[in-house]
């Protein structure tokens, strides 16, 4: 028996199931096309569970991001049960499940312990395989207490193996398991442990705490692309600022974007972390309150350039007023760029075009914004919507009015907005790939109602259209 196996049933309880009477969650909230799942899983002879940050927001009062299934199902038989769904996935395949105006529901069968079944030493990182498992594997391989919880239907109870209803009660976000062996095997967890921190506003556990400190360093063993993904998720979640700050103290950051280091740490430190969160401040704000109008669409290319605006200002002596100066900088502005962030996070080419347009064109576009007439000849440009924007933005958070959520927001009419305020996390983001249609036309869902399509999808793909 490997020392990881051992150490698991060490750690291992009954679990703890919690009667619908003595906790929060019931059917009415879980989203109805989610419960629809679930009971047709029960009526098919398998156990079906909602999972993960579906019962986590459900449990202190929030409304869900998503509402993800487990269940004891396999990917060809979930398939044969839902007709309107794919399979997905390399490592671990899920089936995601398609109803009508975008919405996807990922349905994914247990896990098994697979990472403490390997025999190598306790310092290998997680190998690439997962196998099927069984209700409480599945639960000790989840990274967070508070995130390895299950509901289930039939009897309206909670099941929690590894603490998490108590960790949700007191506030505190923990790794499940030894925190060292399981950053070690997986350092993106360090990442996932901040991020929930910082969004619910909890308190890292101590042990937690002190494995980020000892591990931080091995997020460069992490694929750049893999990065990128999960700082996107902190950009997009509407609590950026407080992220931030809690990566600032773990040494997190200083990983991430080493470059960022001597500014943070010279004369001028506190002014660049005060810029740093009033940047990503004005981020979450379009975040979080533009979701409860609509769908916020929001460029990557916006959010990382607002995360790297106080590093690049310095770096490149902007914003340069002279306009044929700031264009003979582009070269120099987008070879920095690549060199200092986006051969690290394995940024995409048209990312890296568009801050660098962002940054060049910064001292014209914030005139501009700070008196709210815009010149015919500057709104003929190509990049007009993309600097105007980033402008307002900057003008909010150095103190000037407020940005105008409607240009970051597809509003949706009032009969379709969500019936209680979504909470920050909830907001949509389209990527600048996809946002843009080449015929010009307006925006259209992915999914309609024609029987032309399978399952509803349109034949001639997603038409997105910032504007």
């Amino acid at each position: 028996m490997s020392g990881d196996v051992a150490e698991i049933q060490q750690t291992e309880r009954q679990a703890l199931v919690i009667p619908p009477e003595e906790h929060p969650v019931r059917d009415e909230d879980i989203d109805p096309d989610a419960l629809s799942i679930l009971r047709r899983l029960r009526d098919a002879g398998h156990a079906g569970y909602l999972v993960g940050g579906g019962v986590r927001d459900l449990y202190i009062g929030k409304r869900p991001k998503d509402f993800d299934i487990s269940t004891d199902a396999h990917p060809g038989q979930l398939r044969k049960i839902f007709r309107n769904s794919r399979t997905i996935g390399r490592r671990f395949r899920l089936v995601q499940v398609f109803f009508r105006d975008n919405k996807i529901i990922e349905v994914s069968t247990l896990r098994s312990q697979s990472e403490y079944d390997e025999d190598g030493a306790p310092d290998q990182v997680l190998p690439s395989n997962n196998t099927f498992g069984t209700l409480e594997e599945d639960a000790f391989r989840r990274d967070l207490t508070i995130n390895s919880l299950f509901y289930e239907i039939e009897h309206q109870t909670v099941i929690d193996y590894v603490g998490g209803v108590q960790d949700l009660t007191d506030g505190i976000v923990r790794l499940v398991g030894d925190p060292d062996r399981r950053i070690i095997r997986d350092p993106v967890r360090m990442l996932r442990a901040v991020r929930h921190a910082a969004r619910a506003g909890f308190t890292i556990e101590a042990a937690t705490w002190e494995a980020i400190i000892r591990h931080r360093d091995k997020l460069e063993l992490c694929p750049p692309s893999r990065l990128r993904d999960e700082l996107l998720k902190d950009l997009q979640s509407g609590k950026s600022r407080a992220w931030v700050e809690l990566a600032l103290e773990t040494g997190v950051f200083a990983v991430l974007f080493p470059f960022y280091s001597e500014l943070l740490n010279g004369p001028d430190g506190a002014e660049v972390k005060e810029e740093l969160s009033a940047r990503l401040s004005t981020a979450d704000r379009i975040c979080s309150e533009g979701g409860k109008l609509g769908k916020v669409l929001v460029d990557d290319a916006l959010l990382f350039a607002l995360l790297l605006h106080p590093w690049a200002k310095r770096q490149f002596g902007l914003p340069q007023p002279d306009a044929k100066l700031a264009r003979r900088l582009a070269s120099t502005v987008r070879d920095g760029l690549d060199a200092a962030f986006s051969a690290r996070l394995n940024q995409p080419r048209a990312t890296l075009d568009t801050i660098t347009v962002l940054f060049i064109n910064s001292a014209a576009f914030q005139d501009c914004a700070r008196t709210g007439k815009w010149p015919g000849w500057m709104k003929k440009k190509s990049y007009f919507n993309d600097c105007s924007r980033f402008a307002i933005c900057l003008n909010e958070a150095e103190g000037g009015a407020a940005a105008d959520l409607s240009l970051f927001v597809k509003i949706l009419p009032p009969s379709s907005r969500p019936a209680q305020p979504a909470p920050t996390a909830a907001a949509v983001f389209a990527s600048p790939e996809s946002s843009r249609s080449s015929s010009g036309g307006s925006y259209s869902p992915a999914f309609s109602s024609s029987p032309e399509g399978i399952f509803g999808l349109r034949k001639d793909g997603v038409n997105l259209r910032l504007f």
